[in-house]
């Protein structure tokens, strides 16, 4: 009779190298990214240093939502100071703006990008407004519906104008 401890201990110990070598490829791509080509450093036992065998994409990487609204709005709410904006994800967030002519109340604004196409159903629009109570803290107030209006038309007339300025060259 054949000695069937060793088959056994050998299909163990294969499928613990199998396992091994796995996740040694799967750490193989977590080397440190580089800001300017957003890809993989370190060396990859299945195509050299970085990936595809060190062939570098120098080109920039594209966002994404689309340009003329990304652009339009930014050139829209220049005027208030920027919180956050990202761009993969088409979400830009202003800061709080206090007008000077009314000191009393200040407004905040995020935009979402919601489409790679230049569409007005492609934006969406929310607008905080608080006022200044008497012990000079800050409440909230509703905003008039128009005005989330009047900010999505200004974008999109905005967006309109750069493409068509765009095409024309």
């Amino acid at each position: 009779m054949p000695f069937v401890r060793g088959v056994w201990m050998r299909g163990v110990s294969t499928g613990a190298m199998v396992v091994c070598l796995v996740a040694l490829s799967a750490c193989a791509g977590g080397g440190p990214k580089t800001f300017q080509t957003q890809e993989s450093g370190g060396w990859n036992p299945f195509g050299g240093f970085g990936r595809g065998g060190g062939d570098k994409n120098t080109s920039a990487p594209a966002i994404g939502v689309n340009g003329y609204l990304w652009r339009a709005t930014l050139d829209t709410l220049a005027f208030m100071p920027l919180a956050s904006a990202d761009p993969y994800g088409g979400v830009i967030i202003t800061d709080w703006y206090v007008n000077p002519e009314k000191p009393d109340e200040r407004f905040k604004c995020t935009v979402y990008i919601l489409d790679a196409r230049l569409r007005a159903d492609g934006l969406n629009v929310a607008v905080f407004k608080q006022n200044r109570d008497a012990a000079g803290g800050w409440i909230d107030a509703p905003s008039a519906g128009q005005t989330e209006t009047d900010i999505e038309n200004a974008i999109l007339t905005k967006a309109r104008q750069l493409r068509l300025s765009n095409i024309r060259g």
